[in-house]
């Protein structure tokens, strides 16, 4: 779970924002055992799968940062989730920025997070679009890709602060 709300970490990365401002993205996430505090109008649990299915407006906070999905799975390996799923309208939202896409997947072992599908990272005015992004948690390094096809290609608009360091309009 604490992976998938740290998606929003690409978003101060892919828009080449410093080392400092991408030490405060983190700030609601530098604690990994902040509780977790999950809501959803249903549950549903399968002990021989190891599947738990949280399904109608999924709201997850931890720290700073919230998520918000149609339905969310989790594959429980004894009492731990190796991946979380992250199904429907997919909503990141930091104090970075706000990320969203058709789907979030989160492989907890090797701490690697995708979204998938009409992927769209803001920050103030600045916004990135793409196929699948795909963040690892540990080298902090992320890819967005704009997916098959010629047609089909990442696409970034930036507007530079001005003098008083406010956006432009």
């Amino acid at each position: 779970m604490r992976g998938t709300l740290a998606v929003l970490l690409v978003a101060g990365i892919l828009t080449g924002a410093g080392w400092a401002q991408q030490k405060a993205v983190t700030k609601g996430m530098s604690n990994p055992n902040a509780p977790i505090d999950l809501s959803a109008d249903a549950m549903a649990a399968d002990q021989n799968t190891g599947m738990v299915v949280y399904t109608g407006n999924v709201i997850v906070h931890q720290g700073e940062v919230k998520l918000r999905a149609d339905k969310m799975r989790a594959k429980l390996v004894g009492d731990n989730p190796s991946h979380l799923y992250a199904d429907g309208r997919v909503v990141v939202d930091a104090p970075s920025g706000i990320a969203t896409g058709d789907v979030g997947v989160y492989d907890v072992a090797p701490r690697l997070v995708t979204l998938t599908g009409n992927v769209v990272l803001t920050k103030d005015k600045n916004v990135l679009r793409g196929h699948k992004l795909v963040v690892n948690l540990v080298t902090g390094q992320a890819t967005l890709d704009g997916g098959q096809g010629k047609t089909r290609r990442v696409q970034a608009l930036f507007t530079p602060k001005n003098d008083n360091g406010s956006q432009n309009p």
